[in-house]
């Protein structure tokens, strides 16, 4: 492994470790408190409205370093959405995600740093998540195979 592809691995490390800290230290690996956010009718839990609002400040100060950059540090470029297309498939998708991140309160990170403790439920919502992208995968290639 050279020396470049080693940084890369242990910013990929150390970023998913702050990730899941962040995760950790906010409340969101609870599922009751994302569900308590979402359900506006009875107790409602403004915690996860103040994680988010603090993502946007990050991703926003994040984007605005981007933008005077000439490219990123441990790559030859920046790997930025192709389209801004609002599409079908992104508000189904949107919707898809939303509605299970509402029934069950988990979305794919915190879910995978629950991985750990090894709560039956969880590795039952990590497996159906991949057998869920899996199937996207094999019908989206279909598709695409059928196109040409």
């Amino acid at each position: 492994m050279n020396r470049i592809a080693a940084y890369r691995v242990v910013a990929a490390l150390l970023s998913g470790a702050i990730f899941g800290f962040g995760l950790a230290l906010s409340g969101m690996l609870n599922p009751a408190r994302v569900r308590g956010f979402l359900d506006i009718a009875r107790d409602w839990d403004p915690t996860l409205g103040f994680v988010l609002a603090g993502a946007v400040l990050v991703s926003a100060a994040g984007m605005a370093l981007m933008r005077r950059m000439a490219k990123p540090l441990l790559d030859s470029r920046f790997h930025l959405p192709e389209t801004e297309v609002i599409d079908r498939r992104l508000i189904a998708g949107s919707a898809i995600f939303g509605i299970g991140w509402g029934m069950v309160g988990l979305c794919p990170g915190p879910a995978l740093a629950l991985l750990s403790p090894g709560l039956p439920a969880v590795v039952l919502f990590v497996a159906a998540m991949f057998a869920g992208m899996a199937a996207h995968d094999r019908l989206q290639g279909a598709r695409l195979w059928n196109r040409a």
